[in-house]
């Protein structure tokens, strides 16, 4: 049987007492060895020096009550018991040294003498697991007034039902918030958000959201940004621009402000986004289009929380999150040399990838009531479907004929064309078979625009004779020829994987091979995207 061990301090006011009169007095140290059913077999009494004789008072009046508790003093002197610095420091201290036997022995520690501060210390130690134990709460009783009453209050949450129901209806409520209060039921999806529901909370590092155009980086961001804001994590604004916008000289004053007068039309001080996003959140989305000078810059702002607004000698501060946003895999621009290794490796200790529309079949009955609702909410009139429609847009929506190149801008844009061409805001059978012709073509036309460039490189009468698979391999190629200044620097980037485990490469001349097969001359790849 485990043994009872109580620390706590020695009372210098509520323990005093002398002659007969202190057993009609209630002394919490000498309570707490009193009770009928909790027998204490050693009691760590803190004391300071100069309460000596009332230490001697209490051990005594301890044994008389409870032979069996042996009683261990230790001194510890405060210069100011009330001083949290120190008061915490040195019980620390204590608590380090101390050889704690949870295997052998029960701790119950006694919060009722001490300081408040003290009792506090010895709260957050417990708290923390650096004591061990439970708290041992002592307090008077009418009846009994000397022996007094005795609590145990165990910190471990998990073994209160209600305080963990409570939580879980928090962590479920959050999980909601994340999720536009759409009842997801793709099981990777959900995990997903269970995992960035617990980072988000805990974390005020960056965090990268991968995924394709319209999976829906923006609103997580925004909606992790209210999460945080609910609880108090935040007193700043939600600061977003898409970095694809940002071009040339624009992009360093709009992202990092100016003085007036740091260039021709700087008419006054601007204080940029990321003062802007200052106690906030700052979602950068497709941060793979910064130009260097502003990743070289992001990167002091990430890391110091202070940046350099053109034409300033004096440094700004900005304390906020950074959420950054792509659909480019930033590796390969690593690679490239395009973007920063050191700025990738700050924002991608958190990196999350949404998964496409078209993944997440199981979800496009929730997300199209969630559209419905926003309808109805931005044009101020209810819409719905009819039974027939319904089940005729859900057979479509959910089978492979639906490629949702667009993800979720698809199915929303989908829901306001059927709306708003709809009668009395109920969508017919009938509105959602025109809308499937619609769909139809325009996904038919963006597969085939795919291969106009292949067409106006080659002729129609080529590309008939290549097969599927060459053709969108070649595509491939002719894109990153299309944006690179030379055929060798192409080559680096498409063999860049080959060329580190082979002795030697000749990376244009692999190039140049592959486009002959094809037809394709090294000046026509190299210009195939103004074509």
């Amino acid at each position: 049987m485990k043994k009872n061990v109580v620390i706590g301090f020695l009372g210098p006011t509520l323990d005093q007492g002398q002659g007969e009169s202190r057993w009609k007095k209630w002394r919490p140290t000498v309570s707490a060895v009193s009770q009928d059913e909790i027998q204490v077999d050693r009691f760590e009494l803190i004391y300071q020096q100069k309460y000596a004789q009332l230490l001697e008072t209490v051990s005594t009046d301890i044994q008389e009550v409870s032979p069996q508790t042996q009683v261990v003093p230790h001194v510890i002197e405060f210069k100011d018991p009330w001083d949290f610095e120190e008061m915490f420091t040195k019980l620390h201290d204590f608590a380090a040294a101390y050889k704690f036997n949870p295997e052998n022995e029960n701790y119950l520690i006694n919060i009722t003498t001490g300081t408040h501060v003290a009792q506090i210390c010895l709260f957050l130690l417990a708290e923390s697991k650096y004591i061990p134990g439970k708290l041992y709460q002592l307090g008077t009783d009418h009846e009994n007034r000397a022996k007094g009453t005795a609590r145990i209050i165990d910190l471990d949450l998990t073994k209160y039902d209600p305080i963990m129901s409570r939580f879980e209806q928090a962590k479920r409520e959050s999980h909601q918030l994340l999720k536009a209060g759409v009842p997801t039921k793709n099981k990777d999806f959900n995990q997903l958000i269970e995992k960035i529901e617990v980072v988000a909370n805990r974390s005020k590092d960056p965090l990268l959201l991968m995924g394709k155009t319209g999976v829906g980086k923006t609103e997580l961001a925004r909606r992790i940004y209210q999460l945080k804001h609910q609880k108090r994590q935040f007193n700043g604004r939600f600061v977003e621009v898409n970095c694809a916008t940002l071009k040339g000289d624009s992009a360093m004053t709009t992202l990092f402000g100016h003085k007036k007068g740091a260039f021709t039309g700087a008419q006054k001080d601007r204080q940029g986004l990321l003062k802007e996003a200052d106690g906030g959140l700052l979602f950068l989305d497709e941060i793979g289009e910064l130009g260097p000078d502003e990743q070289a810059m992001l990167l002091k702002a990430i890391e110091d929380k202070r940046f350099l607004p053109m034409g300033s000698d004096k440094e700004v501060d900005s304390d906020f999150q950074l959420i950054a946003g792509t659909n480019r895999d930033l590796r390969l621009l690593v690679e490239q040399g395009r973007f920063r290794d050191d700025l990738f490796n700050r924002i991608n200790l958190w990196t999350f990838e949404l998964p496409n529309l078209s993944n997440r079949r199981e979800d496009i009955e929730p997300n199209i009531d969630y559209e419905l609702q926003k309808y109805s909410k931005r044009n101020g009139k209810k819409l719905t479907f009819s039974k027939e429609g319904l089940i005729t847009f859900l057979n479509f929506a959910k089978s492979p004929k639906a490629k949702w190149f667009g993800n979720f801008r698809d199915l929303n844009a989908t829901i306001t064309r059927m709306g708003t061409l709809s009668n009395s805001g109920r969508i017919s059978k009938k509105d959602v078979e025109a809308e499937i012709l619609n769909l139809e073509t325009m996904w038919k036309q963006s597969g085939t625009a795919q291969f106009s460039l292949l067409e106006q490189i080659l002729g129609k009468d080529k590309i008939a004779n290549i097969d599927l698979f060459d053709r969108f391999q070649l595509l491939a190629v002719l894109e990153v020829c299309a944006r690179s200044k030379s055929i060798s620097e192409a080559g680096r980037e498409l063999f860049a994987a080959s060329r580190v485990i082979k002795k030697s490469a000749n990376d244009t001349d692999r190039l140049k091979k592959y486009l002959a097969k094809f037809g394709v001359s090294p000046e026509q790849a190299l210009i195939s995207g103004n074509n």
